[in-house]
Order: C-alpha cells, then sequence, then structure tokens
C-alpha cells in the first residue's frame, strides 16, 4: 500500500515540476519567441530538490499524505516563473536565482525538521518555551541598532547585509503554543458564564489568555506597524480556541476585540489611519500620489482588470507597472497573465493544501496534534485570505506575501517548516497501528 502511494506521488510531482517548464518556457515564447536559454538549468534544479524532498519523505515519513508536496511543488514552482518574468520585465530587485536558492534552503529545513523531529508530540512538551521564543521573536525588530524599518514597517533584523523577517518564524512557534496551552486548559475555557440571546457567554475569569493575546497583536499593530501579522496571530488564536472549546462565542468577543482595536488604533496613530483611508476611497486623488497612498493598490486592481478572464498570456503583461510585483503583489501580477481562470486555479491548489491539513487534523490521535495541525493549516489559509483580501480591496492592505509564491527568504523557510510538520503529524496520523504477533503455541495453551 505504501509503495502505490509513493509512486503516485512521484508521478504527481513530476507533473508539477513539468507544468511549472511549460509554464517557465511561455515565459520566453511570450517576451521574445524563444524558449528561455535557461531553462533546462531551472527544470533540473528545481526537479532535483523536489526529487531529494521525495526521497527524505518516502525515507522518514512514508505514510504521510502524498498530496502535499506536489500541491506545494507547483505553487512554489509557479512562483519562481513570475519572478523570472518579473525579473525580465526589469523592476529592480526580482531576482528568480535568488528565489531558487531560498527554495533549496527551504527544502533543506523541510528534510531537516522531518529527520530530527521523529515524533511531533515531542513539541508539547515545549509548550512554554516555544510561547516565549514566539514573542522573543516578535520583540526583536524593536530593538534598537537591531530592527530595520522598510516600506513602513518595522518588522525586519538587519545583522550585517543579511535580514530576515523574525515574524515569520514566530508565527509558527505561536502556533505550537497556543496548541499545547488549549490542550491543556480546554476544558476550563469550554466552561460557560451567562447566556446573551442564544450565545452562551465565557466566564470572565477565562478572558485572560484572549485579551493577552489580544493586547499582543495591538501592540505589534501600534509598534511595528504591522496589520498583517497582527490579524495572522489573533486569528489564528481565536480559530484554534475555537476548535478547542466549540463555543461560537469566543469567536464573536474576537472579532469584536479586533474590529475594536483596530478602529481604536486607527484614531490615534497616522499609519494605521492611513491604511483605512485608502482601503474606503483607493481612488481619491489625495491618496494617489501621497507616500503609502493608493497608488500601488490602484496598479494591482488595473493588472486584474487587464487579465480578465484568461489573462494576457505569461509574457505579455506589464508587471512593472506594480510596486512591488515579485513579493507583496505578486498575486496581482499573476492575475493580469493568467487571468481570473488562473487565479482560481491557484486559489483551488491552496485550497486542497488546506483541505490535506485539516483532514489530517481530524484523522489525529491526540488533542494536540489536532490543535496542531489545524491551526498551522488555518494560519495558511488565512494569510492566502488576508493577502489576496488586501490586493483586491476587499480588506485593508496589511503587506502579508503570498506563501511559496512572494520572493523572500524568511516566508519561503517558514512555509517549508510548516509543510514539513503537517507532512510529520500526517505521517502520524495514517500510520496504522501495529498489530500484536501473537505466539500460536499460547494461544493453544490459552484455549485448552
Amino acid at each position: 500500500m505504501t509503495a502505490k502511494r509513493r509512486g503516485a506521488q512521484l508521478v504527481m510531482l513530476a507533473f508539477a515540476v513539468a507544468i511549472v517548464m511549460v509554464a517557465y518556457a511561455n515565459v520566453g515564447l511570450g517576451i521574445n519567441g524563444q524558449v528561455p536559454a535557461g531553462m533546462l538549468a531551472y527544470g533540473l534544479g528545481l526537479g532535483g530538490l523536489m526529487l531529494a524532498a521525495y526521497f527524505v519523505l518516502a525515507r522518514f515519513a512514508p505514510w504521510a499524505d502524498p498530496l502535499i508536496l506536489p500541491l506545494v511543488t507547483l505553487v512554489n514552482g509557479i512562483g519562481l516563473v513570475m519572478i523570472y518574468r518579473i525579473e525580465l520585465s526589469g523592476q529592480p530587485g526580482a531576482s528568480a536565482g535568488n528565489q531558487l536558492f531560498w527554495t533549496a534552503v527551504g527544502v533543506v529545513m523541510f528534510s531537516a525538521t522531518l529527520i530530527v523531529l521523529r515524533d511531533h508530540r515531542a513539541l508539547q512538551r515545549m509548550t512554554y518555551t516555544a510561547g516565549f521564543v514566539g514573542l522573543a521573536l516578535l520583540i526583536l525588530p524593536l530593538v534598537p541598532f537591531l530592527g530595520r524599518e522598510i516600506n513602513g514597517a518595522r518588522i525586519w533584523v538587519g545583522i550585517g547585509g543579511f535580514s530576515i523577517q523574525p515574524g515569520e518564524f514566530a508565527k509558527l512557534a505561536l502556533v505550537v503554543f497556543f496548541a499545547g496551552y488549549l490542550v491543556a486548559k480546554r476544558d476550563v475555557l469550554a466552561l460557560a458564564g451567562r447566556r446573551l440571546l442564544f450565545i452562551d457567554l465565557p466566564r470572565a475569569r477565562d478572558l485572560g489568555p484572549v485579551l493577552i493575546t489580544w493586547g499582543v497583536s495591538v501592540g505589534v499593530l501600534v509598534f511595528e506597524k504591522d496589520l498583517g501579522t497582527s490579524l495572522l496571530l489573533f486569528g489564528a488564536f481565536i480559530a484554534m480556541l475555537y476548535i478547542a472549546t466549540q463555543r461560537t462565542s469566543w469567536v464573536l468577543i474576537g472579532i469584536l476585540l479586533f474590529v475594536g482595536g483596530a478602529l481604536a488604533a486607527g484614531q490615534v496613530f497616522d499609519h494605521v489611519q492611513n491604511r483605512f483611508q485608502v482601503f474606503l476611497d483607493p481612488s481619491d486623488p489625495a491618496l494617489y500620489d501621497k507616500i503609502g497612498g493608493s497608488f500601488q493598490l490602484l496598479q494591482g486592481l488595473f493588472a486584474f482588470g487587464s487579465g480578465g478572464i484568461l489573462g494576457t498570456g505569461l509574457g505579455q503583461g506589464h508587471p512593472r507597472e506594480i510596486p512591488l510585483s515579485f513579493s507583496d503583489f505578486i498575486f496581482a501580477a499573476t492575475g493580469e497573465e493568467l487571468g481570473l481562470t488562473g487565479l482560481m486555479a491557484l486559489l483551488m491548489v491552496y485550497a486542497l493544501i488546506v483541505e490535506r491539513g485539516l483532514r489530517t487534523s481530524i484523522a489525529a490521535r491526540d488533542p494536540f496534534s489536532k490543535l496542531l495541525a489545524g491551526g498551522l493549516s488555518f494560519i495558511l489559509a488565512w494569510q492566502v485570505f488576508i493577502i489576496v483580501g488586501g490586493v483586491t480591496n476587499l480588506i485593508p492592505l496589511t503587506g502579508l506575501v503570498t506563501p511559496f509564491m512572494s520572493q523572500g527568504g524568511s516566508a519561503v523557510l517558514a512555509n517549508w517548516i510548516l509543510i514539513a510538520l503537517l507532512v510529520r503529524m500526517s505521517d502520524a496520523a495514517r500510520r496504522p497501528p501495529p498489530q500484536a504477533i501473537q505466539d500460536e503455541g499460547l494461544t493453544q495453551v490459552f484455549q485448552r
């Protein structure tokens, strides 16, 4: 059974790499009518990386879900193609070679996680350590002479010429903390207090964890000017709290707290107020040319409109006209060249990755695994929703990047580790229980 599953996974992995190579060829054909000269090198590089990941997975997690790795390979590969296309357009900062390097490092981290972490339940013993590490990583950009402010947000840490975004790794540590904490406290948090209309409100004494998490998320929003990470972390905690207690009241309280905190911050802090103004009226001429105004958002919306249903075709769009189209707005650049049809296909791939993660959560045999798999799946889905909602002006723009597609080392590494954790839990959930070996002689004795 395992051999068949691994064979099917290898075929799907090859198919995913083939789709990426066809897209890569289309970029060159669309720009100058020729297949890119470096196509073979990129194909061998991506194929070799994913083959290495496949062998590690087959050796150390043979019962893992066979769909997760091919799906992630497809999204990561399409991201490489789009960054290569944007690099050819001449936009400063875009580099497909750098992204391929970080993908290679991400695969190494994926493999190392599977090799070192043989039993993910060991993370439960590190609950409060993970919480401390997560908070420390969130605070790190605020340290003088260490943190860096880029594009208005202080979410980077620079050491010499090297910089990382610690918040990407903080989300993983905090989800581990949330899972361990909620397993220990879920019975208390599930107790009902007074009933208001049709909702059983929690007891006032149990609001402490929610208020602390809310305070941390508002602090990230105010001091680091990072609406995306703030919304991501608080949303993840509320979602995992709902999974643990099955109480809708926690969701409603969480929504009210975050919306209230964001509105209050918008009245006090200019950078928060500016985000809301751009969201409410991006076509306002006063905002269009303003620093941090609506120019980037409107250029992305124009790209979606230009792409239409089927897109302009790879290599036929104008991604250079969109600021940061290789990172924050890669979804808009993709929408112009692949159209609504291509975007829906990409969103379906993301949905399948999340579905396999939630399926792992359902199949898990212990509460910690259920919460951890559910939380990791949720933050992946939540991040996709936040970035897609931001670039389409469904919600205020947050500055998060599209998982596996946007250029950037920190996000790529953190997301490959996230996938490794899901694969490890999937292997544990799908692995058949050991069968007891019966001694025929002893069996006959007991039968007599």
